[in-house]
């Protein structure tokens, strides 16, 4: 799956899906796809990440407390 890093176009390659839709985890193992190489693999925060169309992630994907009222 790809998603875009906020106020950027950069895509990034999200390498496992489940560190992805775990609420209890900040961050998800990714690789840049900048240039035409394959870059190395890295870590992203969650809150810097958006789906290629600018929406922001499901809550339920990064707040482990998402059925609690606001």
């Amino acid at each position: 799956m790809f998603l875009q890093l906020k106020n950027t176009t950069d895509l990034i390659k999200v390498l496992d899906i489940q560190e992805l839709i775990d609420p209890n985890l900040e961050i998800v193992h990714g690789q840049d796809q900048e240039g035409q190489e394959e870059q190395e693999p890295d870590t992203f925060k969650k809150a810097n990440l958006v789906f290629p169309s600018g929406e922001s992630l499901p809550r339920c994907w990064i707040d482990a407390n998402y059925r609690m009222a606001v």
